[in-house]
This record gives structure tokens, C-alpha cells and sequence, in this order.
């Protein structure tokens, strides 16, 4: 019962950042123990890593987005048709990467539809939602500024194609420029927003953003993030509640019993929990510009759902906007799993356990982003009524 109960919390933590990491070493071991259950984890997993190309070539194939057919929806839920239309989303900048209010954005067919125009909000942002797919171009403008041209680029049903470095040139012979913000304070408030995120008012859910179109947050952000949550006071308390089932369970016999037994597991589960968190969710994803949070969906059907939230362990979003493999935490689990082996006692160490870490954390952070996507959401009240994902 110990391990299913060590098991859990290990992959509630992974995502959220709010209960430290059981140890890999732990599972690990109990996984070469029991013959059925490796062969058992290997299976969800080769399922994991697989389902994404699977589910691609089946698309490609059948000519079917949103690869849908074939498996129904739940008993008396509506069916929703498949996505026919896609998104284009930017952030408007002045060439000093300050962002610009009330620019003028125009959606333009080239194939001679009628174009959409609109106006970027408060922090610079715009979407075009509900458009139809085909080859178009975005142009912007602003008062006592030059224009931006994306160039023409060809959108298919179901993209979301984000503009990057929307930036408008000043026009000659005029400097009225109206500049709200700029982006590090935008990365700092994106901070602010985390921080209040507390699943219950209590547990923190640092790592969800709710926001689909939340500018991205720089290096300084990225750590600061990190470091709240291996500090925050559950984390403290997760770690010694593991610490208690691993003496209880003489787990790692080699850190003893008693009083100094029960040290040493503690610091090791909380060097796993800080090791993992800073490597995976602030190091890597500053040297790679890559964006640690998930990106609550919230919309389309629970397959759809399911699909981008188990994809979201390996695709995730750059700082650019673009979705790409998620090094960072591919790489950040792997790298983890091998300084463990530092500390952990001379039994317990090794490169299978390593590799087997590794693939047991990329597993449970695959489940744990269903858990956001469908639980963590309703349970999380500082959310404002307008961050309902992918609009």
C-alpha cells in the first residue's frame, strides 16, 4: 500500500511543483521487484511515447484532425464536430520590445476574402479565433508608427500559429509612441500569477497557466519560480511525510534507522525534489528558451483533451511561441535521476536505475498533466473567470 500511496505523491509533485519528488531510486527498486509490474510500466509507456506518431500517421492517413473517430464520447454527451478552423495569436512590440496598446491588427486572405481587423489589448496581444484555413498574412500599424507584414504563411484546420517578434519600426519624423509595459514586467507579473495559484487555496499549482496567450517568462522568472517551489512550506511537508513512509517501509536500509536513518532520507528526497525542479523547470528551459508550464486547454473533446495533455510531457512550448520537444524536461529527468546517484547508498545506485528513473518520471508527468487538465482547474480559486485555456 506504501508504494501505490509514495507513488501518487511522487506524480501529483511532478507537475505541480507543490509535493516534493518521491525518490526514482525507490520506485525504481520496487520496480525490479515485482517482474508483472515492470513489464506492466514498460507497456503504459511504450503506449505514452508511441501514441503521439501513432496517432499523427493515423491522421495524416485518413484525413482526420482531429482523430476522433472511431471512439465514442461518454454515454448522453453531445458530439462535437471536428475542428475546421484554427488561430492566429501575436504580441505587438516596439523595437524596444516594449508592447504596444491599441495597434491595429488585419487578418488578410490572399485568396481575396474579406479581411478582419481588431485592436491589441492591454498587454499587446492578439487573437484571431474561429479562422478560416488557407494562405493569409497579418499587418499591423500604430499610430506614429511604421507597419509590420508577416509575410504570407499558409494555416491548416485545427493550427494555432503564433506571430513571433511582431515588432513596429517608429516612423520617420515622428515620435509619438504609445507604449504600455514592457516585457519583463509582463514576465514578472506572469510570476505573480502563479504564485496565487493554490489548488483548494492551499497546495500550489505554480506550474498551470491558464492563460493560453500568457507572454512567456525570461531566465530571472524561470528560477525565481523554481525556487518558490522547492522553498514553499508544503514542499517541506511533503518531503518529510515520504521520509516517514521510507523509514517506516526500512526503505534504502543502508541510511539506517532512528533518528539519523530518517535525516538522511529526508535529504535525500528533498535533494531529488530540488535537483529535479531547477535543472528541469529553470536551467534548461533558460539555456533552451524553453517554456516550463503547461498550458491548460480546456476546450474541445475529452480525447482531444486527454491526447494534448499526455503529448504536453513531450512537446512543449518555446519562448517563441512555436511548440517543439520538450527537452527540458525530457533531458532535466534524465539528468536528475543521474546526480541522484550521488547520495543515494552504494546498493541502491546505478546506471539501469538511472535510465529506469528517468522513464518513470516521464510517465507520471504524462499523468499528471491529465490531472490538470480535467481536475485542477475547478479546484483552484484564484483563477480569473477569464483564463479558460485555448480560446
Amino acid at each position: 500500500m506504501s508504494s501505490h500511496v509514495r507513488a501518487l505523491a511522487r506524480s501529483w509533485r511532478f507537475s505541480t511543483g507543490y509535493i516534493p519528488g518521491l525518490h526514482s531510486a525507490a520506485l525504481a527498486r520496487r520496480w525490479r521487484d515485482s517482474g508483472t509490474l515492470r513489464l506492466l510500466s514498460m507497456v503504459a509507456i511504450a503506449a505514452i511515447l508511441c501514441g503521439a506518431p501513432l496517432r499523427a500517421m493515423a491522421q495524416e492517413k485518413q484525413g482526420n484532425p482531429a482523430g476522433d473517430q472511431g471512439l465514442p464520447d461518454a454515454p448522453g454527451a453531445a458530439k462535437t464536430p471536428q475542428a475546421s478552423t484554427a488561430s492566429v495569436s501575436g504580441t505587438v512590440l516596439d523595437a524596444n520590445g516594449d508592447v504596444i496598446q491599441g495597434a491595429t491588427v488585419s487578418l488578410i486572405a490572399t485568396s481575396g476574402e474579406a479581411q478582419r481587423t481588431l485592436i491589441s489589448g492591454e498587454n499587446g496581444q492578439f487573437t484571431f479565433a474561429g479562422v478560416v484555413p488557407g494562405r493569409l498574412r497579418v499587418i499591423v500599424t500604430g499610430q506614429g508608427m511604421g507597419t509590420f507584414d508577416s509575410g504570407e504563411f499558409t494555416l491548416q484546420a485545427g493550427d494555432v500559429h503564433t506571430i513571433s517578434q511582431v515588432i513596429l519600426p517608429v516612423s520617420a519624423g515622428s515620435t509619438d509612441v504609445r507604449v504600455v509595459g514592457n516585457r519583463d514586467e509582463l514576465a514578472e507579473e506572469q510570476v505573480h500569477i502563479a504564485l496565487d495559484q493554490r489548488v483548494l487555496g492551499v497546495l500550489p499549482n505554480f506550474y498551470s497557466s491558464y492563460d493560453w496567450n500568457a507572454p512567456p517568462m525570461g531566465s530571472k522568472q524561470k528560477f525565481q519560480l523554481a525556487f518558490r517551489a522547492v522553498t514553499d512550506p508544503i514542499a517541506l511537508v511533503g518531503v518529510g511525510v515520504e521520509a516517514g513512509f521510507e523509514q517506516m517501509n526500512n526503505t534504502f536500509p543502508g541510511y539506517g534507522a532512528g533518528a539519523p536513518g530518517f535525516g538522511k532520507r529526508f535529504g535525500a528526497a528533498y535533494a531529488d525534489d530540488a535537483i529535479g525542479r531547477m535543472i528541469g523547470s529553470a536551467i534548461l528551459p533558460s539555456v533552451l528558451h524553453q517554456d516550463p508550464r503547461y498550458f491548460y486547454k480546456g476546450s474541445g473533446s475529452v480525447r482531444s483533451r486527454a491526447m494534448y495533455a499526455i503529448e504536453a510531457a513531450f512537446v512543449c512550448r518555446g519562448d517563441n511561441g512555436r511548440s517543439e520537444p520538450n527537452y527540458s524536461h525530457l533531458l532535466g529527468s534524465f539528468a536528475a535521476g543521474g546526480i541522484s546517484n550521488l547520495y543515494y547508498p552504494a546498493a541502491s545506485r546505478g546506471v539501469s536505475l538511472t535510465l529506469e528513473n528517468g522513464l518513470i518520471e516521464t510517465a507520471g508527468h504524462a499523468g499528471n498533466n491529465l490531472v490538470r487538465e480535467f481536475l485542477l482547474r475547478r479546484l483552484t480559486p484564484k483563477v480569473p473567470d477569464s483564463a479558460n485555456g485555448k480560446p
